[in-house]
């Protein structure tokens, strides 16, 4: 039986998972706390140590970005918990904090929060594929998009393209800019965020040098989002998600079908802030990320059919959403559906 065909265990209308979730809903400050304490103080740590590398060896340097990218994810995930209201149990504190990581992670926190909002409400929705999504469209959509559309589609969808430039032009570029928000606080979030960072840089030229800052930076920036779109790719696109049209589509079962179960080795799940309990978290995305493995160990709602390292490989080769049978499929697969007839042009007498 394949991962496909495997029924995933699911809530239903009828079900008490609201009550499940509740126990697991409050923040700890204490935790919180040491959670930043544990991602801030090695992150800034390994920044200053690269910069030092740099007199000694490059390679070094680029060595030492490699756990400075994984607590940038770290940081990212306390950004992220900030944006849902759930790493303190005061508003005011989430937002400081959000919005200070969100400089750290160059990402505006109340332009994020609100796209990030939308995700929650509209995952695995056919008919709301909006903000905060990858783009996916279904067979139908691709037959019938025009040629510029499908190649654009295509690029998009090249891992070569949307883990490595797609995923630096989103954190580096795209964000710095207020195209289509139309809150004021939105957009106020990205000059707030901008400004920051300009002040940052003009900071670090006048110190360390801007140049030895950019050797320091990037390398760590390119890293950290390819990871961090990898993890939010493979959550959404894996063997047997769900996907249904609005009137058929459920909270829940877009919870915990839609999204996945990353299980990943310890270390990778710490530095990945517990977001391989996917399901758990799109379920409630009140629990702090340090509640969840406690919520999946206790509850058999949330046992479901894990996707690992090896197997989310596999996500990387789909591209559509086949409607009819209900899954995932690559580009593969439309040289085994039946060429549409193309109708003859009517004859002018």
């Amino acid at each position: 039986m394949t991962a496909a065909s495997r029924p995933r265990r699911s809530a239903n209308s009828g079900s008490n998972w609201r009550q499940i979730v509740a126990q697991y809903q409050n923040p700890d400050v204490r935790h919180s706390v040491g959670q930043i304490l544990t991602s801030l103080v090695p992150y800034f740590a390994l920044l200053v140590l690269m910069y030092f590398s740099l007199s000694v060896s490059y390679w070094l340097t680029l060595l030492l970005a490699i756990p400075a990218a994984g607590f940038m994810m770290r940081i990212f995930i306390i950004f992220h918990d900030c944006g849902h209201g759930s790493f303190f149990k005061n508003r005011k504190a989430n937002d400081i904090v959000g919005a200070i990581t969100g400089v750290i992670t160059f990402t505006p926190y109340y332009r994020w929060r609100h796209a990030h909002a939308i995700h929650h409400a509209t995952a695995g929705d056919l008919d709301r594929r909006e903000a905060g999504d990858i783009w996916t469209m279904t067979v139908n959509e691709y037959q019938n998009a025009s040629p510029g559309k499908r190649l654009g589609y295509r690029i998009y969808r090249n891992p070569l393209v949307i883990f490595t430039f797609g995923a630096w032009l989103s954190f580096i570029v795209f964000q710095r800019f207020p195209v289509s928000e139309r809150s004021r606080r939105q957009v106020m979030s990205i000059l707030w965020t901008d400004l920051a960072l300009l002040v940052v840089f003009v900071l670090a030229a006048v110190t360390i040098g801007l140049g030895n800052f950019l050797l320091v930076l990037v390398p760590v920036m390119m890293l950290g989002t390819s990871l961090g779109v990898w993890l939010f790719y493979v959550q959404h696109q894996f063997e047997g998600v769900y996907w249904e049209h609005h009137q058929d589509w459920d909270y829940s079962k877009a919870a915990l079908e839609g999204s996945s179960f990353y299980k990943l080795p310890r270390v990778l799940q710490w530095f990945s802030g517990n977001i391989g309990f996917h399901h758990i978290h799109h379920l409630s995305p009140r629990i702090p990320n340090y509640n969840l493995e406690k919520a999946w160990k206790e509850n058999e709602l949330f046992q479901v059919d894990p996707i690992t390292l090896r197997s989310s490989l596999k996500s990387m080769t789909f591209r559509l959403w086949d409607e009819e049978n209900k899954q995932l499929v690559g580009f593969g697969y439309l040289k085994t559906l039946p060429k549409k007839k193309v109708m003859p042009a009517p004859v002018l007498e």
